[in-house]
């Protein structure tokens, strides 16, 4: 089995900074390409960033670049989400999550590309 241990939410104000960690535990041997979505309340689950080890390739979605960042280290299967100047719309339940078997054509914006997902850490941005 494979779960994902993330950590970093909080409460900051506007302007302010976070940074979110994801590590895939249990009988993990491969380098996952990994990924973060966000859920706002009311909304659906929506692409933030992935980083595939193999390429070095790093992808965002366009509300959030230039002001996160993912990184990590592949051979221990961990991804880093640093968020700066954020906004009140950031505000969301921001999920880890891992590819392993799904389809390559899915990565990185679908959530059918990834396989494991963390339990989700509450991101709240007061305006």
């Amino acid at each position: 089995q494979v779960q994902l241990v993330e950590s970093g939410g909080g409460l900051v104000q506007a302007g302010g900074s976070l940074r979110l960690s994801c590590t895939a535990s249990g009988r993990t041997f491969a380098r996952y390409n990994m990924g973060w979505f966000r859920q706002a309340p009311g909304k659906e689950r929506i692409f933030v960033a992935a980083i595939n080890w193999s390429s070095g390739d790093a992808y965002y979605a366009d509300s959030v670049k230039g002001r996160f960042t993912i990184s990590g280290a592949n051979a221990q299967n961990t991804v880093y989400l640093q968020m700066n100047s954020l906004k009140f719309e950031d505000t969301a339940v921001y999920y880890c999550a891992a590819a392993q078997y799904a389809p390559a054509i899915h990565f990185p914006h679908s959530v059918r590309g990834y396989d494991y997902w963390g339990q989700g850490t509450q991101v709240t941005v007061s305006p």
